[in-house]
């Protein structure tokens, strides 16, 4: 597959449990633990959609882990 080819792909959105994002060919079967958050696309639009909303890059685990230190 060409690199062009790539480029006009239609991706999903996914996230893991631990609130982290990825786009993944919508052709394919989605990995297991990961799940379709419903943006679909092509890729820079997925990647916009993730810019926007994966605001805090740390893994869930780690920001529980955090507030429970501090409080």
């Amino acid at each position: 597959m060409s690199i062009q080819d790539q480029d006009n792909m239609i991706y999903e959105v996914v996230i893991n449990d631990e609130e982290q994002y990825s786009i993944w060919p919508a052709t394919k079967e989605i990995p297991l633990g990961w799940k379709v958050v419903g943006q679909k696309g092509q890729k820079s639009a997925c990647l916009e959609y993730i810019n926007q909303v994966w605001t805090d890059m740390r893994p869930l685990s780690l920001r529980k882990q955090m507030e429970s230190a501090d409080g």
